[in-house]
């Protein structure tokens, strides 16, 4: 019954399930980063890194998630490639691989909504709470690791988890440049088995999977950050 349910792909089906959760995973910690340094660039006191910040979360946000993909992946074609003939001449040609520029541009769209969450969760934090911990002499590293990112963190979980199911059937988009992705595998089942609603069928339901179990380990962690917190 489970070969004639995939039909001979289902090893292909699971690890195409395996690089996409790869990356989602990669580009979930990468756009952590950015969405972080973004965030306190756009709360720093300089006005360029204000400006930058509004800059990048405008432009990424403002762009579809499939056109940075494929923006990202040509383009830094283009560009290392144009780089690398300056330095040892005309007939060097270079691809860059399709998992690092689709990691980078998930990342890039990520960090941008993360950025804002991050913003949000550090505006949200009661003032008094910094000021007692001043008043305690802490440092301001000590202050920002022990009792702004705990708190925010608290305030930034909800959200970033919308963003990571997001995040996951994003994925997918990776597949317009080649990835052998789940959503890659399944096309390509279709065109050999010619069962289209079949196999992306069995895609919809690997997602929706993958969805539901993000979505519990979320809520876990909701719980778990809320501790001590009492409901009104």
């Amino acid at each position: 019954m489970t070969a004639d349910l995939f039909q001979g792909w289902g090893t292909q089906l699971f690890w195409g399930t395996m690089v996409t959760l790869q990356v989602a995973f990669l580009s979930l910690l990468a756009g952590l980063a950015i969405g972080l340094a973004v965030a306190l660039a756009k709360l720093s006191s300089s006005r360029f890194l204000r400006a930058a910040g509004d800059f990048y979360t405008t432009c990424v946000r403002g762009t579809p998630e499939l056109l940075i993909i494929l923006l990202v992946y040509f383009g830094s074609t283009v560009a290392l490639s144009a780089m690398l003939r300056w330095i040892a001449g005309p007939e060097v040609y270079v691809e860059i691989p399709a998992m690092a520029a689709g990691v980078f541009a998930l990342s890039l769209v990520f960090g941008a909504y993360a950025a804002e969450i991050f913003r949000g969760a550090f505006l949200a934090i009661p003032p008094g709470q910094i000021e007692a911990a001043k008043a305690f002499g802490m440092s301001p590293l000590t202050l920002f690791i022990h009792i702004r990112m705990p708190l925010m963190w608290r305030y930034a979980l909800p959200s970033l988890g919308n963003i990571w199911i997001s995040l996951i059937k994003n994925t997918s988009l990776i597949s317009v440049v080649g990835l052998e992705e789940l959503m890659r595998v399944s096309y390509l089942a279709t065109s050999v088995t010619r069962s289209p609603f079949h196999f992306y069928l069995l895609a919809a339901v690997i997602y929706l999977t993958l969805t539901i179990i993000n979505s519990l380990i979320i809520e876990c962690l909701e719980t778990r950050a809320n501790r001590g917190v009492r409901r009104v």
